[in-house]
């Protein structure tokens, strides 16, 4: 879910942003799996598809070229530390820039019922304005590093 939204709003951005690449991998998958029928449906209600998705495990190479790595939990960010030599020094909850009165964590909704994965979709909503700005930031810090280099 948190791929195909986040995709969906960089789309809406101008440049750089709308050109950065975004993909998805999990903790915990088994690689090239479909989205689980619930994550569809909760996506197709806000008009994105993922109908074509296919999982993938986190590897570190995903995680060296990453600009920004946003997890739900922070189950989920200790489980990337444990895999990653070294930890990505740029791994975020999706939440945790939405000020001190939101829940840093969004509750993962595997195995459950749809109205939760629409609620754990809601709660990524929620999380995207303050994620663009991150990752505009980020860019633009990273972007002034590789400029000084030359």
């Amino acid at each position: 879910m948190a791929e195909g939204l986040f995709r969906h709003a960089l789309a809406a951005q101008g440049e750089p942003l709308n050109g950065l690449k975004v993909s998805s991998a999990g903790v915990s998958v088994f690689d090239r799996q479909t989205a689980n029928p619930n994550t569809v449906m909760a996506l197709s209600k806000v008009g994105i598809d993922l109908t074509k998705h296919r999982s993938q495990p986190i590897t570190q190479t995903l995680l060296d070229s990453a600009l920004a790595v946003f997890g739900m939990t922070e189950s989920h960010l200790a489980m990337i530390a444990l895999q990653a030599n070294p930890p990505p020094a740029n791994a975020f909850l999706m939440r945790e820039f939405m000020g001190d009165d939101a829940d840093p964590q969004i509750p993962d909704p595997f195995g459950m019922s749809l109205s939760h994965y629409e609620a754990c979709r809601d709660n990524m909503v929620e999380a995207i304005p303050s994620l663009l700005q991150v990752v505009e930031r980020l860019y633009s810090a990273q972007f002034s590093a590789e400029t000084d280099d030359r």
